[in-house]
């Protein structure tokens, strides 16, 4: 792959409430989970950004670790859409200049929201501007509301903007939900059409059983988080190392029902790549589905199928191109 270099955006740096840098409070503070970053979340994220611009002032988000409905539920923890390693690389390509990650524990649930308003909001973030969406809930048992927020700004010295909801084509709300879906059908196409962005993974490559390779398709293996409830099965992706050029390729997510059925595993055979990915951090994005995992009648009729995949995964690359706005950002972004 090659390694050409390149202009490129840093992530935007991220810290706890309690090593926020003084040059980082009293400011403008988007507020919410913003799993996916998806085109509603980035509605409030460019509001922060044109009110922190406005006033020469920069523009935070504040979210919360782990996800609040995995922290209440550890049994059934939500598929996240983004690791805090792509989070960083979407908020970098929105402009944000950094994000606030509140650890989401035992203690911060039984906030009470009057306590969120003054010690959190007025207090640690020092906020002059705050933004958040129009069912924004908070504090303990979800009390506060953004008209209750709106009272407190009036109290405490900050500006409350509420955002309206963000609706797709077809009428309907865009949310995390509606996405997870999406990929869990194995609907990419849709899933990005909500995100505004080509959906992507941030991992380390791992080494495998070099079975791909036995069979002419070498792969780069990364292993998913536990939540991830991607759809088994073959797709069409590209992939990007640091500070390289993205190539095309084509990846199975799943168990190896032609071998062992284990563990799920993302698979990537990289077009036209003869190297060593072993150890390093690679993005990988989803461009279209291809087909369900299988399990074939020989090995010799996978390969076969593989061989299929491939033309067609390239294909798919080839039409894609650069993709918009947000996938040319990202690819900026080392």
């Amino acid at each position: 792959m090659p390694d050409t270099k390149k202009p490129s955006v840093s992530p935007v740096r991220t810290f706890s409430l309690d090593d926020l840098p003084p040059e980082f409070s009293g400011n403008a503070v988007a507020i919410g989970n913003f799993d996916g970053v998806h085109r509603g979340h980035a509605a409030l994220i460019q509001t922060a950004i044109a009110e922190a611009r406005q006033h020469g002032a920069k523009a935070i988000v504040l979210t919360f670790d782990p996800h609040p409905r995995t922290f209440f539920r550890p049994e059934q923890p939500v598929f996240r859409l983004t690791s805090p390693a792509a989070q960083a690389r979407i908020m970098a390509a929105l402009g944000i200049d950094a994000v606030v990650a509140a650890q989401f524990d035992a203690g911060f649930s039984q906030l009470e929201p009057a306590v969120f308003e003054e010690d959190i909001l007025a207090g640690r973030l020092a906020a002059r501007w705050v933004i958040v969406g129009d069912g924004f809930r908070f504090g303990r048992r979800r009390a506060g509301t953004a008209d209750q927020l709106v009272a407190a700004g009036e109290r405490f010295g900050f500006d409350v903007v509420v955002v309206d909801p963000v609706f797709d084509e077809t009428g309907e709300r865009i949310s995390s939900s509606a996405i997870r879906e999406c990929l869990g059908a194995g609907d990419v196409v849709n899933a990005n059409r909500l995100l505004g962005y080509r959906w992507f993974v941030v991992g380390t490559v791992i080494r495998g059983d070099r079975r791909g390779r036995e069979l002419g398709f070498p792969t780069a293996n990364i292993a998913l988080p536990a939540d991830c409830e991607l759809r088994h099965g073959i797709y069409a992706v590209t992939l990007a190392r640091r500070g390289g050029e993205a190539l095309g390729g084509v990846a199975s997510y799943g168990r190896r029902p032609q071998f062992d059925n284990g563990e799920p595993v993302l698979e990537i055979f990289v077009f036209d790549f003869d190297g060593d990915l072993y150890g390093e951090e690679v993005v990988v994005t989803f461009l279209d589905w291809i087909r369900p995992e299988a399990k074939f009648a020989s090995v010799a009729a996978l390969v076969e199928t593989m061989e299929d995949d491939s033309r067609k995964a390239r294909d798919i690359v080839a039409e894609a191109g650069p993709g918009g706005p947000i996938d040319r950002l990202l690819a900026t972004v080392g």
